[in-house]
């Protein structure tokens, strides 16, 4: 007899992946794609058909296995869908893609302050009100009549069930739409009439319908599997990362790395005076499950370390030996090699800073251990800007590079610093939304820093750092 089990579908910026569990939050299968773009026209396009059909042929074969009871999708921020006569209306927009200037200007002077929304002015399409606006502007027309806005999890959940809704862990990421502190749509989203073309606000951990007869046709699976709403995949690892004692119930602070490293500080008085501490640096409020506000302050983490190891992230988790690690850390900081912010201009504690190598090294175990360094370094700034203190979780695919979290550990030698062992954070999360009473079954490891000091290294890489940003 096949095992009950089920489904989270996690369809990231760079990958896809399609994770099974039990009912006793054990991991039964994973599967992953990396993800294309498609180039339109006027923009560059998430590659929905390509997801589609990837979802539809995996489904498939892990329903042969299993007996799936329940679909979770999640999906990362700054995406959404606009459906109108129950189809796309158009494809949905890479973040990435630029907008013209005309057209940033324009909408820049009728978003919500910083103060209101707690969602910074980003560049390109990070803030989703501005590919809403552009879009708008390109096709005025599919903005009438029954056309809704879903969220990017939300989009998904409605491709499997036919049902539409939004959530607020995705209208509360830096979107312009959303108001953390009121639970409310921002004056921007009402203004511009999209607050009604918002399909319904539904829980994340709502049960939205089941599996229609298309995709039951598609998969072989039956047509009484449930469908979640959903919900963003970097309030996914923080819900799963309130499953450790270490951080349940606590003023702690969760590092999701991934394409983007997110510090989301929890059960933080999220003040006014916080979030305008914050403005200009990629701070921001994003909103947990229970709608409560969350200081978040992020950078391009991944995408910076597979830009300067050239795309051989796997060799910055080679297994060295600590006394390896130490001796690289060491030759580094004695030929005072550093890199400088920022390889991905606009986004980051240091957006306008232009990057550079000082001593760059000529061996790779010291070049990692430079990735290393300076990757703690934008890190424990994102940290000091969110005002985190005590306990810091560090979850995800670079949880396990180990120069990077001693040396944050050496940094902040005031906070407790752990890190999962478990590779999937943000699917566990997103199991929990079905059962919020699963305990992870892996512990927590507690980060062991470098016996070095690093005070002189960490003051010389600020001062240079902020007189990099300032004088851009």
């Amino acid at each position: 007899m096949r095992q009950p089990c089920v489904a989270v579908i996690d369809v990231g910026k760079t990958h896809a992946k399609l994770t099974l569990w039990n009912t006793a939050g054990e991991l039964v299968a994973r599967r992953e794609r990396a993800n294309q773009l498609v180039q339109g026209r006027e923009y560059r396009a998430l590659d929905v058909t390509g997801i589609e059909n990837w979802l539809a042929d995996t489904l498939s074969a892990v329903g042969a296995m299993s007996d799936i009871r329940t679909i979770v999708p999640v999906g990362h921020g700054a995406a959404a869908a606009i459906i109108s006569d129950g189809q796309l209306a158009c494809l949905p927009v890479d973040y990435e893609q630029s907008i013209p200037e005309s057209t940033q200007i324009r909408y820049r002077g009728l978003r919500d302050e910083f103060e209101v929304t707690g969602s910074p002015p980003l560049p390109g399409g990070l803030n989703l009100g501005a590919q809403l606006y552009w879009l708008q502007e390109l096709y005025a027309d599919r903005f009438e009549h029954d056309a809704y806005i879903l969220t990017w999890a939300q989009y998904w959940a409605w491709t499997l069930c036919g049902e539409m809704a939004t959530e607020v862990t995705s209208l509360g990421c830096h979107t312009d739409l959303w108001v953390p502190t009121a639970n409310k749509p921002s004056a921007l989203a009402l203004g511009q009439h999209w607050a009604a073309r918002l399909a319904s606000v539904r829980r994340a951990d709502e049960v939205l319908g089941t599996l229609s007869k298309e995709w039951v046709a598609k998969t072989g699976l039956s047509s009484e599997t449930t469908v979640l709403c959903g919900i963003h995949d970097s309030n996914a690892a923080l819900l799963a990362a309130r499953g450790f004692d270490e951080i349940s119930g606590r003023d702690a602070t969760v590092i999701s790395t991934g394409t983007w490293f997110l510090a989301m500080r929890t059960r933080a008085s999220a003040d006014a005076s916080l979030t305008r501490m914050a403005q200009g640096r990629d701070c921001l409020l994003n909103v947990d499950i229970s709608g409560n506000p969350v200081p978040t302050a992020r950078f391009m983490g991944g995408r910076e370390i597979e830009r300067l190891s050239t795309g051989n992230t796997l060799g910055l988790q080679d297994g060295s030996q600590p006394t390896e690690q130490t001796a690289a850390v060491r030759e580094v900081i004695r030929t005072d090699c550093r890199v400088l912010p920022t390889l991905a201009s606009g986004v980051g504690p240091y957006p306008h800073a232009c990057f550079r190598w000082d001593h760059e090294p000529g061996n790779a175990a010291e070049r990692h251990a430079a990735i290393g360094l300076y990757v703690a370094l934008v890190a424990d700034t994102s940290l000091d800007l969110i005002g985190a203190r005590s306990q810091i979780l560090i979850e995800g695919r670079f949880a396990q590079y180990e120069t990077f979290v001693r040396a944050l550990a050496s940094l902040r030698e005031d906070c407790e610093i752990y890190v999962s062992s478990a590779q999937n954070g943000v699917a566990f999360g997103a199991l929990r939304l079905v059962n919020p009473y699963l305990k992870p079954s892996s512990t927590l490891r507690r980060v062991e820093p470098f016996p070095i000091a690093l005070d002189a290294y960490k003051s010389a890489w600020r001062m240079e750092a902020e007189r990099l940003e300032r004088f851009q």
